[in-house]
């Protein structure tokens, strides 16, 4: 194996490609300034024209596939090991500590992957956070929920995608909570989770997310915050994220200070990572903290309304170098993702053609094929999206405006029952 392109410039080994519609953005950008060498079980043709190298290697056996790239790393002189995928964070910690590369400890990975030890380690180090305890079966789950007052959530120990994630308000809704939180899974991450499930103090309040750059200890910088809107619960799955460069919670000290308590309370030391939080009338509190970049095109997002490009930040920081924080422009940006109605087959996915004129419009991009089954609520996940769009403004009020505008072009049609709506949400 050979790198052949980008000479003189050390390679960045990559853990999983994930799909195009949300990770190519993020491939190519880390393209733009390192050498990639993929390892997946099957790298996929759409990652090549990104690529200096490539592995096909089954990341299942992280043991196996550790000793495998280990030797590969040693071979291409390789600078960096990432990773922007929730299932490799571990096995990305594990390999930067064995070759010595920048990185955060398998200690601090794990914590961030099982969400009990999250939970214990906020609340031992007095982070705003949820009460939470393991719950081993169904009955002891009901005893914490009572403990606790309902409303609460049941959710897995260690899926991610709003996967299992669930609102309980009865003995009942937690028993049937509970079952399905332990075989509810997106991505395949049941093959890297912890089995178990948490019952959880009910957070009321708008969710966030704060984009967050670790660059040493005592040096956890805020680079954006992203607004989120959530679909009806009693489950929490995300429909709508904005990021707006001039958002007054960027310059909320009270933010800012919880932020940087929860990832040291972790022990994350390097990085980029997506710390999610709920504003309660009480003040932030945390929700979970994601040892990676953030998921559903966050990153773009936070690159057109800013000019900050996250994909590069996570690019340098794995082979050491400090980037650049400094925003370069004050915009706006958000995202929708069209979720079905009811259940059905996909007949029908279209939009008016005017819609693709607006040069506001980032990208337009059907996630699903015609003829598949999709599921609505409540029992839906993110793999029955139908859509998603980018839309750019000055502020995130023009934002949702435009947002709105594309759905009204947007005509989808299921089978059983079948019909033509102009989807929203």
């Amino acid at each position: 194996m050979s790198i052949h392109n980008s000479p003189g410039a050390s390679p960045i080994l990559l853990l999983g490609a994930g799909s195009p519609a949300y990770r190519e953005y993020v491939l190519r950008q880390i393209a733009r300034v390192r050498p990639v060498v993929l390892v997946d079980k099957a790298p996929p043709r759409w990652t090549r024209p990104y690529l200096a190298a490539e592995m096909a290697v089954d990341l299942r056996d992280p043991e196996t596939a550790a000793d495998f790239v280990r030797h590969a790393a040693g071979r291409l002189g390789v600078a960096g090991v990432t990773t922007y995928m929730e299932h490799y964070v571990e096995l990305a910690a594990r390999l930067t500590h064995h070759l010595g590369l920048p990185g955060n400890s398998p200690t601090a990975a794990a914590a961030c992957r099982d969400k009990s030890i999250t939970r214990r380690l906020l609340a031992e180090h007095r982070v705003p956070s949820a009460r939470s305890h393991l719950a081993p079966d169904a009955d002891r789950a009901v005893e914490i929920a009572r403990g606790l007052g309902y409303p609460v959530v049941v959710k897995p120990r260690g899926r991610a995608g709003s996967a299992g994630v669930l609102r309980a308000d009865s003995d009942g809704d937690v028993r049937a909570a509970f079952n399905r939180a332990l075989v509810d899974s997106v991505l395949g991450l049941e093959d890297w989770s912890v089995p178990g499930a948490l019952v959880e103090e009910y957070l009321q309040g708008p969710e966030i997310s704060a984009e967050t750059v670790i660059l040493g200890p005592q040096h956890v910088q805020i680079v954006a915050v992203t607004r989120k809107v959530l679909g009806p619960e009693p489950q929490f799955q995300e429909i709508e994220h904005s990021v707006d460069a001039k958002d007054a919670l960027l310059t909320d000290s009270r933010l800012t200070k919880i932020v940087a308590a929860a990832v040291q309370a972790l022990g994350i030391t390097w990085g980029v990572v997506h710390v999610e939080l709920r504003l309660t009338s009480t003040g932030p509190r945390v929700i979970e903290v994601n040892g990676r970049l953030a998921g559903d095109l966050i990153p773009l997002l936070v690159d057109r309304a800013t000019g900050v490009n996250l994909p590069q930040v996570m690019a340098a920081l794995a082979v050491g170098e400090a980037p650049d924080l400094t925003p370069t422009h004050l915009e706006a940006a958000a995202i929708r993702f069209l979720y079905p109605e009811h259940t059905g087959h996909i007949q029908r996915l279209d939009a008016h053609r005017p819609v693709h004129d607006q040069l506001w419009l980032e990208r337009l991009v059907w996630t699903r094929d015609l003829g598949t089954q999709v599921i609505a609520p409540p029992r839906t996940s993110i793999d029955d999206r139908l859509a998603h769009w980018v839309v750019t403004g000055p502020t995130a009020a023009d934002c949702t405006k435009r947002l709105g505008l594309v759905a009204d072009h947007l005509t989808i049609r299921l089978a059983r029952p079948a019909h033509t709506t102009s989807c929203t949400r």
